[in-house]
C-alpha cells in the first residue's frame, strides 16, 4: 500500500493534505539537524520505536512505519480505525499501540493495538467527550491522555488502566490541561494555560504536586517531551499573539526549544515553519541522543 496514494475510509481531505512534510532528526550532540525523508503530503507526531530503528507517524487517517534502516514505509493495519489523528503512542516494550481515532461525530476514542497491526479494543468505550492519547506509563499499566468530558469546560488530565475500567480525573483546572505523557520515573508532563498562557507543567502519578516548569511572557509552549533518560525535556513554543493560548494551529512559525527539566538552560533547537503534527507525541529516540519532528512547506500554487 502506497502512503501517496492510500487513506483511511473515514479520512477527509483539506488544505494540509498537500503540505510537504519534511521528516527531520535534531542531534543534541552536535546541534545540527538531518533531513531524513520528504513526502508530498502530510504526515504528523513521529514517535521512535523502543529499538531505535524505525519511526512511526499518521497520514491520512492511517498510521505507518517508517524504516531508519532502508527507508521503507510500511502501513500499520489499524482494522476498523481508519481516522486515526496525531495522538498515538507506543507500549515501553513497542508490543503495542495506542491510537486516537475518530468516529466521524466528532468524538475520538483510545484504542489499542499489536504494534505490528491488528484489530484495535477500544479502551474509553463509553466516555461522553473526545480523548486524545499521549501517554504509557513506563510500567506499562496505565494510558494517560487529555479529554473533554463537561460541556463548554476545556479538556482535562486523565488516566485509565491499560486493561480498561474506570478513568481518573487529574487537574481540575480552569482553561486548557493538555498532552499528558510519562516520565522515564512515572511523572506526568502535559501542557495548561491556568497561568493565561500555555505553559508546561508536571505532576506525580496520581495528579499530585502540580508545578509549573516554563513561564515564559512571550511564548505559548506545548508538549514538553522528557528524554528517556530524564535529563533533557524538548517542547514546541508559538509566539504570543500568533494565536490564542489553548490553539495548536498548524502554518505557524514556530520554536523547537530544549530546557533542563527543572525548566532552566533553555535554548532555542529549531526555528520552522510547523506547529500542529510537528511533535505531538514523545519523539525522543532511545538513547536520548535525538528527538524527531516533522517540519512543513506549502506547495506551489
Amino acid at each position: 500500500m502506497q502512503l501517496q496514494t492510500a487513506c483511511g475510509a473515514g479520512f477527509v481531505p483539506d488544505s494540509r493534505d498537500r503540505d510537504i512534510s519534511i521528516l527531520c532528526a535534531y542531534d543534541t550532540a552536535t546541534g545540527h539537524t538531518e533531513e531524513i525523508a520528504r513526502f508530498p503530503l502530510l504526515i504528523e507526531a513521529p514517535q521512535w520505536t523502543p529499538d531505535g530503528e524505525s519511526l512511526y507517524f499518521n497520514a491520512r487517517g492511517l498510521i505507518w512505519r517508517y524504516s531508519l534502516r532502508d527507508g521503507a514505509v510500511s502501513h500499520v493495519d489499524t482494522g476498523a480505525c481508519q481516522n486515526c489523528n496525531n495522538d498515538h503512542v507506543l507500549s515501553p516494550d513497542g508490543k503495542m499501540l495506542g491510537i486516537s481515532c475518530g468516529n466521524g461525530e466528532g468524538i475520538s476514542r483510545i484504542y489499542l493495538l499489536p504494534a505490528a497491526g491488528g484489530e484495535p479494543r477500544c479502551v474509553t468505550p463509553d466516555a461522553p467527550g473526545p480523548s486524545y492519547l499521549h501517554g504509557w506509563s513506563p510500567d506499562g499499566g496505565t494510558l494517560a491522555y487529555c479529554a473533554f468530558r463537561e460541556k463548554g469546560v476545556g479538556p482535562d488530565i486523565f488516566t485509565i488502566p491499560v486493561s480498561g475500567g474506570e478513568e481518573r480525573q487529574l487537574t481540575r483546572s480552569s482553561g486548557y490541561n493538555d498532552g499528558a505523557e510519562y516520565g522515564p520515573d512515572g511523572t506526568i508532563w502535559f501542557q495548561s494555560t491556568r497561568s493565561g498562557l500555555m505553559q508546561a507543567y508536571k505532576m506525580g502519578p496520581d495528579g499530585e504536586g502540580q508545578t509549573q516548569v516554563t513561564f515564559d511572557g512571550d511564548l505559548n509552549t506545548w508538549f514538553p517531551h522528557i528524554s528517556p533518560d530524564g535529563e533533557k525535556v524538548a517542547a514546541i513554543s508559538y509566539h504570543r499573539g500568533d494565536l490564542e493560548p489553548w490553539q495548536h494551529l498548524p502554518h505557524k512559525n514556530v520554536l523547537l526549544r530544549l530546557f533542563d527539566p527543572d525548566g532552566r538552560n533553555i535554548r532555542t533547537a529549531a526555528e520552522l515553519f510547523g506547529g500542529q503534527g510537528t511533535i505531538n507525541v514523545n519523539s525522543w529516540s532511545p538513547d536520548s541522543r535525538y528527538f524527531a519532528y516533522v517540519r512543513y512547506e506549502l506547495p506551489e500554487g
